[in-house]
């Protein structure tokens, strides 16, 4: 061989190509039916090729594919959409018709949104439509309870409103905080996000429920019951999410937190006995309670020294 196989192999990439000269070619050609290395070196280039050029091909028919069922999905979308616009025509006609003006048919629309949100919403868009089909879902039935409210002249709205938000939280936040967009933003933190929203709807309805029943009755019960409970469950979260220890410290801490929270609701409540028992009727006492907490803190102490001197014992046996 005339040419090492060095030089020959920097040289197989274009003429794979056709990109080099005819006098290279002759070179490489005379090399290759000496040197089988080299021969090899080429076919394996060329199956390469062959490989990157059937998964393009796979991936544009997946493209094709994916935009074919977007088409028939935004297709059946309009199609839903315009059999839903039928009553929604009729409820109007009736309504205009009987000579009492646009009333019910409101509703009966706000009704329809919250049909729409779960049908066509999810046909319609490109993207997002978990995300999407939730949100869509939570704002029309608050359409549909304010609209029922404002047509039966009533007040229960802001109850029932903060109320039902709290529950569709409750329900929707986890999948919301781990489906796109919101997950990328929230990154490492979507246990807090939904903790914070919990917390923030939850206090939201329980100061709207105030406010629209008897405040200085109850909000100090209010208070004595909902604060400690809150804070135990911000306690159980904390130790499970971010405590750096084993499963039996991380339980213990659950049972102190619920020992600690339970005594401060005890004490609460019966700072507020008076008041607690002019609402619900019940004298409450307050030695269950702390025989409760008591056990409570006493069952995480023991949780906590065992998972201690276990964590202890297995560092000790990774040492040695």
């Amino acid at each position: 061989m005339k040419y090492e196989c060095d030089m020959i192999s920097d040289l197989l990439p274009l003429y794979k190509d056709g990109a080099c000269s005819n006098a290279s070619k002759k070179i490489i050609e005379e090399h290759l039916a000496e040197c089988p290395a080299c021969g090899k070196m080429l076919k394996d280039m060329i199956d390469s090729t062959i490989d990157e050029e059937l998964v393009k091909e796979k991936n544009e028919v997946i493209d094709s594919q994916a935009k074919f069922f977007k088409r028939k999905s935004a297709l059946a979308g309009s199609i839903v959409g315009g059999i839903f616009c039928v009553p929604i025509l009729v409820c109007l006609i009736v309504n205009l018709a009987t000579g009492a003006g646009l009333t019910w048919f409101f509703i009966v629309l706000a009704a329809m949104l919250v049909a729409a949100s779960l049908i066509i919403v999810p046909l319609m868009m490109p993207k997002n439509k978990l995300f999407t089909t939730m949100t869509a879902f939570t704002a029309s039935v608050i359409l549909l309870l304010a609209v029922c409210s404002i047509y039966s002249r009533g007040t229960w709205f802001f109850i029932a409103a903060p109320a039902t938000l709290f529950g569709l939280m409750m329900l929707f936040a986890p999948f919301i905080a781990y489906n796109k967009p919101v997950k990328e933003h929230l990154g490492n933190h979507k246990g807090l996000a939904i903790m914070t929203a919990y917390t923030a709807t939850f206090a939201l309805m329980m100061v709207c429920i105030g406010l629209c029943t008897t405040p200085k009755a109850f909000f100090p019960m209010a208070f004595s019951i909902a604060l400690p409970l809150v804070a135990m469950a911000w306690g159980m979260f904390a130790s499970i999410r971010y405590l750096k220890a084993n499963a039996l410290v991380k339980i213990g801490a659950c049972f102190g937190s619920a020992g600690v929270c339970s005594w401060l609701m005890e004490g609460l409540i019966e700072s507020y006995g008076a008041k607690a028992s002019s609402l619900t009727g019940v004298t409450y006492s307050s030695n269950s309670g702390f025989a409760s907490s008591i056990t409570c803190i006493g069952i995480a102490a023991l949780l906590i020294i065992l998972g201690i001197i276990i964590g202890l014992a297995k560092g000790g046996k990774k040492n040695a």
